[in-house]
């Protein structure tokens, strides 16, 4: 009897053993998550660049007035995972809706799968139930994917969902002032990269051309027009005019000699070399750009929305 039960519990032991090995196997196996880059990310490379831009530009107008965040994410394939668990695993993991309200939707094409699906988070369920994302994938995905229209198929199905949603009583977006979005919208890493650089050359050489007083008003004034063109903001400009001006008062004028010795390569100050300025030459090339996107942390998916195929 012993010898049976020992049998027994060896037998549920090895069974547990091999489920959970299945188990690792299969997380192990599963696609990992992509970084949330954009509210479009195609990984398939069938987007072009004016496709992409037309569609971001259409859903982030959308979240800046409703609020609620709607992201496509175009891949070659979702396996081993179905398009539904691999959707709801995504939509999960990016929690992209407002913190408060949860209001995000996912639209996810698998290329190679010929598979598309609409993943909606719970809030938002009453405004886009299950057959309504049937309706948007057969009649505005599905007829566009079979013509190999892509983006058509996209932007007709963002309008669909923008529509339904408008209709939805969610909260309002948290107004903000004038200069606070101006002060948000700025890309400061460059506006601060071009004035450290500008005032850096430009100072000594409007201290040597000006003299040792109106070079380094000029500075200053330039600095704070530079620095307001940007914001909008009194407070920023004033405190960028002062950091130029004081610089450049005690900054060594430039000194313009040519050929010898190396102060061809200095601007007065001694810390501006030639070589610097390639290495931060490749920051300029998007200046102005798009700007950054990041989940609003508040979805929560639960398997809404409706998946199809083409």
């Amino acid at each position: 009897m012993a010898f049976q039960r020992m049998w027994r519990a060896l037998g549920a032991l090895f069974l547990i053993a091999a489920a959970s090995a299945a188990f690792m196997a299969a997380a192990w196996a599963q696609q990992a998550v992509p970084a949330l880059a954009g509210r479009v990310i195609d990984q398939t490379a069938t987007l072009s660049a004016g496709d992409r831009q037309a569609l971001d530009a259409k859903l982030a107008a959308f979240e800046q007035r409703k609020g609620t965040q709607i992201v496509v994410l175009m891949v070659p394939t979702t396996a081993p995972e179905d398009i539904a668990a691999y959707a709801n695993r995504v939509a999960n993991t990016w929690k992209i809706g407002r913190r408060d309200v949860g209001d995000g939707v996912l639209v996810i094409v698998a290329k190679d799968d010929r598979r598309m699906r609409i993943e909606v988070a719970k809030t938002l369920e009453g405004a886009v139930p299950d057959l309504a994302a049937a309706r948007i994938i057969d009649q505005q995905m599905k007829p566009a994917f079979r013509n190999g229209d892509f983006a058509g198929g996209l932007m007709a199905a963002a309008d669909q969902l923008i529509a339904r949603i408008d209709g939805e009583a969610l909260p309002e977006v948290a107004s903000a002032s004038y200069e606070q979005r101006s002060l948000m919208d700025v890309d400061w890493e460059h506006l601060i990269l071009f004035l450290f650089f500008g005032v850096l050359i430009g100072g000594p050489i409007l201290r040597k051309l000006m003299g040792a007083i109106l070079g380094p008003l000029a500075a200053g004034g330039l600095g704070g027009l530079l620095a307001f063109a940007f914001t909008s903001s009194l407070v920023v400009s004033g405190i960028a005019g002062l950091l130029a001006l004081g610089y450049t008062l005690l900054a060594k004028p430039a000194s313009f000699s040519g050929g010898g010795g190396g102060s061809g390569h200095g601007y007065g100050s001694g810390g501006w070399s030639s070589g610097s300025s390639s290495s931060s030459s490749g920051d300029w090339g998007d200046w102005g750009g798009g700007g950054g996107f990041s989940s609003g942390g508040g979805g929560d998916f639960g398997g809404g929305g409706a998946s199809g195929d083409w």
